[in-house]
């Protein structure tokens, strides 16, 4: 799970995300969120990551247009943590034998 930034209006702690956009509950104030400094990214088990960490996939990810999928256990080196332009797929990596591509943070275990 993240943590996100208190809110700048009212400093309340309950901010959550909702796309690109960050929100608080208490006050309704909406703000943008796009320095990973101010991130915080876990795996699964809630390890903080941070760039350049190896990772472990925690489960089989079925891959569109591939014809078999990320085995649970396949070691990513080298990852690099972005702001989710979909929301949700916060790791940038290239994982062997599949090329370039999005992970989330809840699928992975530090490695």
């Amino acid at each position: 799970m993240e943590t996100y930034p208190n809110c700048p209006q009212c400093n309340s702690a309950y901010v959550y995300s909702d796309g690109n956009a960050l929100i608080c509950p208490e006050c309704g104030f909406e703000f943008q969120s796009t320095d990973t400094a101010e991130r915080v990214y876990k795996d699964a088990n809630g390890n903080v990551l941070v760039d350049g960490d190896t990772v472990i996939i925690t489960q089989d990810l079925k891959v569109k247009g591939a014809t078999s999928p990320i085995k649970k256990g396949t070691k990513v080196k080298n990852i690099k943590l972005v702001v989710p332009e979909d929301g949700v797929h916060d790791i940038s990596c290239k994982i062997p034998g599949f090329g370039s591509m999005m992970l989330k943070t809840s699928v992975v275990k530090k490695g």
